[in-house]
């Protein structure tokens, strides 16, 4: 199926963002230009244990999302390729920032395409200053205090270092 079947490209970008990271953002403002509408989805995934709850996570990003003015930040607790029916949507972005990733995402890919043969997976290569950031790195250097500065956005540091200031009190 080509593009122009789609019709309005909507596209979602699914995750836990957990924090939302400089990577992250690079790949939603990047993905902003390329698709009409870009739905931001904030996974709720039990199998994590996160740090910010997930309104926390979609507040967040409404806040570092604010001036892309064709961004929807949402959140959802149900199978991706049932999200995506209720948003009309047929395109689904994922970033990748190495080859480690690749392997994963073509399987989630493949699955989601299995589900509904309608679904579009669009892989984003990760902008190479980013190529190593991952949520998880991030957590682990601002639990014991280390910069994130230029990890995450400004808004984000602050709410970890609330965190983690709360943690220890």
């Amino acid at each position: 199926m080509s593009i122009e079947h789609f019709g309005v490209k909507i596209a979602v970008y699914p995750g836990s963002f957990d924090p939302v990271t400089n990577g992250h953002l690079d790949i939603i403002r990047r993905s902003a230009k390329v698709f009409d509408k870009l739905v931001v989805a904030v996974l709720n995934n039990s199998s994590k244990n996160p740090l910010f709850t997930v309104e926390e996570r979609v507040e967040l990003l409404r806040k570092v999302t604010s001036d892309v003015p064709n961004v929807e930040i949402d959140s959802f607790r149900d199978l991706l390729v049932n999200y995506m029916k209720k948003k009309n949507a047929h395109l689904i972005v994922r970033g990748l920032r190495a080859v480690s990733d690749f392997e994963y995402e073509l399987q989630m890919a493949s699955t989601n395409q299995k589900l509904d043969e309608n679904i579009e997976t669009f892989f984003m290569t990760s902008t190479p200053k980013y190529s190593y950031l991952s949520s998880s790195i991030v957590k682990e250097i601002a639990r014991f205090h280390g910069p994130v500065v230029d990890l995450v956005p400004d808004v984000v540091d602050k709410a970890m270092r609330a965190k983690f200031v709360n943690a220890m009190s």
